[in-house]
């Protein structure tokens, strides 16, 4: 698991947080950091989700061990909703449906970028995304934290 890019994973299993989507493509907004170790895609609604992966990340291996005994599956990266405090996500397969397809924008440090209920504010410390009440995801190789 560590060292695998976690939104290749969620691109590449079956769907664990709500329902899949319709068979036709669609386009999601996306980014990445500028060091391309941390990627969000944005599924709009309803309700709407953040989903963020990070290819190199120094707690990676802790929370697959969460994920495999909880709930016996993989650890795919993290979930932040419109309502809720982000968290890390365990699946046992794809949470984007595979005929999608992210469009990638890098965004640059020191910038935000916003879709739906979610803003993102990318710095070489690494990336925060919160939502619309106040809820949010910090992600960096060396640490996470959800508020």
């Amino acid at each position: 698991m560590r060292g695998r890019s976690c939104l290749a994973m969620l691109c590449l299993g079956v769907a664990a947080a709500g329902p899949a989507a319709p068979a036709s493509a669609r386009t999601l907004p996306a980014i990445r950091t500028p060091s391309g170790n941390i990627d969000c895609i944005f599924q709009s609604g309803p309700p709407g989700r953040l989903l963020c992966g990070i290819r190199q990340a120094d707690y990676a291996q802790r929370l697959q061990d969460r994920c495999t005994a909880t709930a016996s599956l993989d650890w795919h990266g993290f979930e932040l909703l419109p309502y809720r405090k982000g968290t890390y996500v365990c699946a046992g397969g794809i949470l984007v449906n595979p005929t999608d397809h992210p469009h990638y924008v890098t965004l640059a440090y020191g910038k935000t970028w916003r879709r739906g209920p979610f803003t993102c504010y990318s710095r070489s410390s690494g990336l925060s995304c919160g939502n619309h009440t106040g809820h949010g995801l910090f992600l960096s190789r060396e640490t996470w934290r959800r508020w």
